[in-house]
């Protein structure tokens, strides 16, 4: 070896190598490494990434090193090259002998490695290029035979790496959608773009409005030259990810070089070339190494000045203002331009044009009336994202769940498949949400609840009505499906009503106990503690359930026990379906049925027969007491205030039917049957039926009358088996037989 030279790109290479070997704490210096190393060649790079894909590649090279045993930290040594290491160069030695060569360089080390039939290296590099070895090393000894002619050799290598850490968006942007609508934000990006100084815009908008998407559409009208000002003509988009260029920075100085190594090689690459970074306020803080350090945005601060390069940035409010915003110097440099959510129409536009492409991929059809649907359902009931892209991804769902059932056969994507796959996401029952054929459940929502409340005609009405206003779409999109104060004496059905509503409609019960909420601290865990408080980091209980099950019906029960700042916080929701927690999180309750029950004036309700106005209902005198009892601006925000009617004898005897009803059932599942005498039923009327405490003195009368005979039965008599059982009365009490 001693009397063959070596270029410096391989003398460097090797050197490289014993590094590596360093690095990873492995014993042996194994081709593996010096592979490795090659991947950071320029020549070699590139001419790979023709026939492989070169990251891939690099990938699997660590893959393979990370499996070899390392060699304890606390142990000092030297690395020896290991007997195939030794081979290589042997090999690459005798080529150069053999040959007119006058020393050593890369392609001879790789002709060396490609001879090494029980290596890992080899093996990995001949996997990579299949048949085509012989072209490689051509391609490979032509690229370096350039590099030596162009004087450029191992300079070029720093200059060219910048590539490797950029995405060039010029030639990618078919891969992606094209943009449609944002006409005027495009117009004001170019305009912004052709000024002489703080030529670079800054997109801020919510997550999923277009603000990546727009900027793949400027490439591609720089590629197809779609009427472009001759400032853009030619312009290369080179996309920066903050999280390559961080990748693999060891040492300190290594993030700025690349820095610096990229805005140098766009720069003289051209005048005309844009550099685009998305969620650019990562930039504020990266790199840096402690307060008041250089970090990424101070590095680019004047690459921004000179204007010699143009930056379009991309960022969301809420970034924005946290991070962006607090670095002055950055946010003069850019133009602000926000990118609004389209409208549902916009989006209608948007999905109808992107819908051949989701065809030809998933091998479906979409009908108009599901995009629509699609476009529709998810402004309504998703709620904690934006258009377009929460409708394009229920479109793409719904294609990959047709496409997966149907097979091979090309399927037909409707409303009903885009109503399951809401149904599954969003956790709304698909009757409550969509389609024509549910109008017939509707229509008969009204009876299936009178069958089971009975006595209260009205306040079922008044329910009904509002869930099916909604339906008809002519309720106020910013209020929630209805506000109702349910008021009447205990025991009549107001929280039963709200508990079978949920059940028919098929959508969640949030019950909310208000007496709970007794206390003013209280009140602060349904939206979540203030900062620095106990219990911020948990958020509010109302919020966080509503945001989980935004399509449900919200039972505030006895709302007159909680404290009076809970009617503040309902005034918002009641006007506006909006409640904001204690972190700024909206939750919308737009898709909610609120429903409230107050017992307030209960002391009252006794006094309403008394006098002359003998005709007045329990409930009625109660209404006086709620109006005393809530503040006017709350009553103004209810769309109903339902009271319920006091229990006559006639709806006594239905509820007790069921009740009966209900324990049968339970009866059943033990193979008992059960039959009352009409003077044992008339017992537990007589028993159970008081005007002051309603349905649940029956309940009582039930538990404490009834239940204990058929116990004992069940247990240790005649019914152990299951069998008929007779209930009559003897000596004013309950009997069997």
């Amino acid at each position: 070896m001693a009397e063959i030279k070596q270029t410096k790109r391989a003398a460097r290479m090797l050197s490289d190598t014993m590094k590596c070997c360093k690095e990873y704490r492995h014993e042996f210096i194994m081709p593996e490494h010096l592979l490795l190393v090659m991947m950071d060649d320029n020549e070699f790079y590139n001419t790979l990434d023709s026939y492989y894909s070169a990251n891939l590649f690099q990938e699997r090279i660590e893959n393979k090193l990370d499996e070899v045993e390392t060699v304890p930290e606390d142990i000092d040594y030297e690395p020896e090259a290991s007997t195939q290491m030794g081979q290589l160069i042997e090999f690459a030695c005798a080529q150069i002998i053999n040959s007119s060569a006058t020393a050593l360089d890369v392609p001879h080390l790789v002709m060396g490695l490609l001879n090494l039939p029980e290596s890992w290296a080899c093996y990995l590099l001949k996997d990579a290029l299949g048949d085509n070895e012989s072209n490689f090393m051509s391609d490979l000894i032509s690229a370096y035979e350039l590099a030596d002619q162009l004087g450029t050799g191992d300079q070029q290598k720093g200059q060219e790496a910048w590539r490797r850490l950029v995405t060039c968006m010029n030639t990618l942007y078919q891969q992606h959608n094209p943009l449609i609508g944002c006409e005027q934000e495009l117009q004001r990006t170019i305009q912004v773009l052709c000024r002489r100084d703080k030529n670079n815009p800054l997109h801020v908008g919510e997550p999923g409005v277009g603000k990546t998407a727009l900027v793949w559409g400027l490439a591609r009208m720089i590629e197809e030259d779609q009427n472009l000002p001759e400032r853009l003509k030619g312009s290369k988009i080179y996309q920066l990810d903050l999280g390559t260029l961080l990748a693999g920075t060891q040492y300190r100085g290594d993030f700025e070089n690349r820095i610096k190594q990229i805005m140098e090689g766009i720069q003289e690459e051209s005048d005309k070339n844009i550099v685009y970074i998305d969620e650019i306020h990562t930039l504020v803080g990266a790199g840096a190494t402690g307060e008041g350090a250089m970090d990424a945005s101070n590095m680019l601060k004047p690459y921004l000045e000179a204007g010699g390069i143009r930056f379009i940035g991309s960022t969301t409010y809420e970034e924005y203002n946290r991070h962006f915003a607090r670095s002055k110097g950055l946010v003069r440099r850019f133009q602000q331009i926000d990118i609004p959510e389209p409208t549902p129409e916009e989006t209608k536009h948007i999905v109808r044009q992107l819908r051949s492409q989701y065809e030809s991929f998933h091998h479906v059809t979409y009908d108009e009336a599901a995009l629509d649907f699609a476009v529709d359902a998810s402004y309504k009931y998703v709620n904690d994202r934006f258009l377009p892209d929460k409708a394009i991804d229920l479109i793409d769902e719904a294609g990959a769940a047709a496409e997966l059932k149907d097979g091979a056969q090309p399927a037909n994507v409707n409303k009903v498949d885009i109503a399951d796959v809401l149904a599954k996401t969003c956790k709304v029952d698909t009757m409550a949400m969509n389609s024509d054929d549910d109008n017939a459940q509707l229509e008969t929502l009204a009876p299936r609840l009178l069958q089971k409340i009975y006595g209260q005609d009205e306040a079922i009405r008044q329910v009904v009505e509002a869930v099916q206003m909604s339906k008809a779409g002519l309720l106020d999109d910013n209020k929630p499906l209805a506000s109702l104060l349910f008021v009447g004496p205990t025991g009549v059905g107001k929280t039963e009503v709200a508990r079978v509503l949920a059940k028919e409609l098929g959508i969640a019960l949030l019950r909310f106990d208000m007496s709970e909420y007794t206390e003013k601290h209280t009140v602060a865990k349904l939206i979540g503690s203030p900062a620095g408080y106990i219990g911020y980091e948990d958020g509010g209980l109302l919020t966080d359930a509503i945001r989980k099950t935004p399509n449900c019906v919200l039972l505030l029960d006895e709302i007159e026990k909680a404290h009076q700042d809970i009617y503040n916080i309902l005034l918002q929701v009641m006007d506006y379906a909006r409640l904001t927690d204690n972190k700024g999180r909206k939750a919308d309750f737009r898709n909610v049925i609120l429903i409230m029950t107050s017992n307030a004036g209960a002391q009252y309700a006794a006094q309403a027969n008394i006098g002359f106005t003998g005709n007045t209902s329990r409930g009625e005198a109660m209404l006086k007491q709620v109006k005393k009892t809530f503040k006017p601006e709350f009553i103004n925000r209810l769309s109903g205030t339902v009271v319920f009617n006091d229990m006559d004898h006639e709806m006594a005897t239905l509820i007790l039917k069921k009740k009966l009803s209900e324990l049968q059932d339970k009866l059943t599942a033990k193979q008992v049957e059960m039959t009352l005498s009409d003077e044992a039923f008339k017992l537990l009327l007589d028993e159970g039926y008081t005007h002051e405490y309603g349905a649940r003195e029956m309940d009582r009368v039930i538990a404490q009358r009834l239940k204990p005979l058929l116990m004992r039965e069940i247990l240790f008599g005649s019914l152990k088996q299951g069998g008929h059982i007779i209930i009559s009365t003897r000596d004013g009490s309950l009997s069997i037989g």
